[in-house]
């Protein structure tokens, strides 16, 4: 085994930083025992022994000259200029095994470009750390749907100073550590997978995705129970808006067996402006990559907000709860559950009609909208499961309307039934009961599909 320290790239901008870049390179090799790449990504070319990687060469890896207006360019493009012949580089060195991490450090403009050029050329699971002043308020622009972490600067990254020389030493310790711990599990563990740089599933294992909210945690407990018992692996994601948009990144890249999305509330904030949206394209991906999925209605009688104060006006009638002084929740109207309804509809479509299917808890599609909950609505709920069964009525894709709420056990136990059977191919070693509710759903399947034919 090869005994040479791992490497980190330093991603910086030479030319308003050089100091600052330094300082973190000297610690980094003279304390920490790594080696570092000093990646010179500055509008203006600089020169010092310890910057491995200059500016031209950046331009040279992609095979063309720097632009001759480089110079003079405005900032934004000057920025989007670097980052686009910057990715290819970065990635060819975590590939070739030349980088064990990365770091970078800078205010808006040097976030934008370490944070865009992390996310596009190292994958989940390789190290990645960036030194911001931005990092106290909306990390989304930067993070996105990344595992890149980011540490506040306190100060601007602008001179040594007691204050940010303690941070900057923080983050090169952590990155050095980032760093061992990557060579190791490359050492000592099989290849990483292309898409992902995580280490693939044991053969035979299957990796099954679920979403969770904490109003849906235990329908979710419940199935990772279930498929602990099978040969599979579970990934549950937060519906936090990033969980969302990282499942379906994942699913595009084929990820996925199979995907238990019980909570899809992301919609609902989508919609109305909350603050856990996922996008426009949530319940898409596994639909376009043809992926296994049984998807159900978790949580989408609310819609999330910050503190109550920074609930938007149009709103403050509404009926809400607040979850914790952070989290302000909103119940969704039967007018909006209709909407959402069409839209879940819509999406699924496109999806293999045959390995989808649909599951409706008519009585709560949350902890919260069960019986004499604070969102308890009949109506609202109604709407919703009306739109959901209209849309998807002229097509093959199975939809079972259960008499139970989200969180039942039994619920739970037969969406999670009819995935292992659609992702695996095989069943989940069968209760008595399992086997009668199969041959009951498969019965409301077989009516239903006759039914839409004729």
């Amino acid at each position: 085994m090869s005994t040479a320290p791992p490497t980190v790239a330093l991603i910086g901008t030479c030319d308003t930083k050089l100091d600052e870049l330094l300082y973190v390179h000297d610690k980094l090799v003279n304390e920490y025992g790594v080696q570092c790449k000093l990646i010179d990504v500055g509008r203006t070319p600089s020169q010092h022994p310890s910057i491995a990687i200059t500016q031209l060469d950046i331009f040279v890896s992609s095979g063309i000259d720097p632009p001759s207006d480089l110079q003079s360019l405005p900032r934004g493009k000057l920025i989007s200029t670097i980052i686009k012949h910057t990715i290819p580089l970065v990635k060819s060195l975590r590939e070739s095994g030349a980088i064990h991490a990365a770091l970078s450090m800078g205010g808006s403009g040097g976030t934008s470009l370490g944070s865009e050029v992390m996310r596009a050329a190292l994958p989940l699971g390789f190290p990645k750390l960036i030194v911001s002043t931005m990092a106290a308020g909306d990390a989304h622009p930067f993070v996105g749907e990344s595992d890149l972490a980011m540490m506040h600067s306190v100060v601007d990254i602008a001179g040594l100073n007691d204050i940010l020389c303690p941070i900057l030493d923080n983050a090169a310790g952590a990155i050095a550590g980032m760093a061992r711990a990557q060579r190791a599990r490359l050492l000592e563990g099989p290849p990483p997978s292309p898409t992902s740089g995580i280490s693939p599933a044991s053969p035979g294992n299957k990796r099954i995705a679920i979403t969770m909210f904490g109003v849906t945690t235990p329908a979710v407990t419940h199935a990772r129970k279930l498929l602990a018992a099978y040969p599979c692996t579970t990934y549950v994601f937060h519906a936090s808006g990033a969980g969302g948009r990282a499942m379906e990144k994942l699913a595009v890249a084929g990820f996925w067996s199979g995907i238990l999305d019980l909570t899809t509330t992301e919609l609902a904030d989508a919609l109305l402006g909350g603050v856990l949206s996922a996008g426009d394209a949530r319940l898409t991906a596994a639909a376009h990559a043809r992926i296994p999925q049984v998807v159900s209605l978790g949580a989408l009688d609310m819609c999330n907000f910050g503190p109550r104060d920074t609930v938007p006006g149009q709103y403050r009638g509404r009926n809400l709860f607040e979850h914790n002084p952070s989290t302000t929740l909103m119940r969704t109207t039967a007018e909006e559950c209709r909407v959402l309804g069409r839209q879940i509809a819509e999406r699924l479509r496109y999806a293999d009609q045959d390995n989808t299917a649909v599951w409706i808890p008519k009585k709560g599609v949350s902890a919260l909208s069960v019986k004499d909950a604070p969102f308890w609505d009949p109506d609202a709920d109604a709407a919703l499961f009306a739109a959901v069964k209209e849309g998807l009525n002229s097509t093959q894709i199975r939809v079972i309307e259960e008499e139970r709420e989200v969180n039942d056990p039994l619920f739970v136990e037969g969406m999670t039934v009819v995935l292992v059977t659609k992702s695996c191919g095989k069943r989940l070693a069968p209760s008595a009961h399992e086997v009668w509710r199969e041959l009951v759903l498969e019965s409301i399947f077989i009516t239903r599909r006759t039914s839409a034919q004729s």
